[in-house]
């Protein structure tokens, strides 16, 4: 069983308790407009071109098997014939081609996973699989996390809920933590935010933090969820009790805004919370758990 990751982070200390190694699954089924891993969206693999150091050989042109890589001014590059096989990636010299996305088999997950066994034991840390959204490829989530707990691996899955309740079901025994993802709490602006409604969302957080260790993970970002009507909108969410453990607030940042210059696609442009806001969900949510400003 092969599963699609474009990156594996090691010694990773922002994806949950201790030092931790973070598996970054391809395709996401929300489409954030502050989206700082646009490459994650896309389920199969994409070339990604860096902006400068291409010196014209044109090994490129002559390995894309269906035109998609050309020479000229322009970057020489059509998007929609291109298939993400690697093949102009594999030959350009100076590595200005990149592919983001790899078929990668349990094992192989596993052999990076266990490189990290001593900064686990030493930090109370483990494996966090994060996305894009993991909990879409199901079937190879599951394998890995059987894997982890036989090894005495702790494990995170980071979602944002957007997937059925059958599941979390299949993933609960091997889990040991869950980063929960909270994007918008009105249901309108979830939907102009991430192109999806928030209802399955709620649903399953109601029902995951019965059982579930949970972290809320909120990103902060200014003229999207900074409202009143948001605040409140969060605490009506998270005033069912439950097992939440904390509430992380994560102010936006830019830092993906070459990513999307190397996919051909405009950065959004946002702008965090200031401090003012970011006190005041601060102070609306500290009642439920303790609330970190990240």
């Amino acid at each position: 069983m092969d599963g699609m990751i474009f990156d594996i982070q090691h010694f990773s200390v922002h994806d949950g308790p201790g030092i931790r190694t973070t598996v970054f699954f391809k395709g996401c089924n929300l489409k954030c407009l502050w989206c700082h891993n646009p490459e994650s969206q896309e389920a199969s693999p994409q070339l990604l071109i860096k902006g400068q150091g291409c010196i014209a050989c044109g090994s490129c042109a002559a390995a894309c098997p269906t035109g998609a890589r050309r020479l000229g001014d322009d970057g020489g590059f059509i998007p929609d014939l291109c298939t993400g096989c690697g093949k102009c990636a594999s030959v350009c010299y100076p590595g200005v081609l990149e592919i983001s996305g790899e078929a990668m088999s349990v094992s192989k997950v596993m052999e990076e996973i266990r490189k990290d066994g001593s900064l686990y034991c030493n930090s109370g840390g483990g494996v966090t699989f994060s996305g894009g959204e993991a909990m879409l490829q199901i079937d190879f989530l599951e394998e890995l996390l059987r894997e982890c707990v036989k090894h005495g691996i702790h494990t995170t899955v980071d979602t944002a809920g957007a997937v059925p309740w059958e599941s979390f079901r299949r993933i609960l025994p091997y889990t040991s933590l869950f980063l929960y993802d909270l994007k918008c709490a009105g249901g309108e602006v979830h939907r102009r935010a991430t192109g999806a409604d928030n209802r399955l969302i709620v649903e399953n957080l109601n029902r995951l933090k019965e059982t579930a260790d949970v972290w809320i993970r909120i990103p902060c970002i200014k003229g999207i969820n900074d409202s009143e009507a948001e605040r409140e909108g969060f605490r009506e969410i998270l005033k069912k009790p439950g097992k939440i453990q904390r509430i992380d607030l994560l102010a936006y940042h830019s830092f993906g805004e070459g990513k999307y210059r190397m996919l051909g696609r405009s950065a959004p442009e946002f702008q965090p919370m200031d401090a003012v806001q970011m006190n005041a969900l601060k102070d609306a949510l500290d009642e439920y758990a303790p609330v970190a400003v990240l």
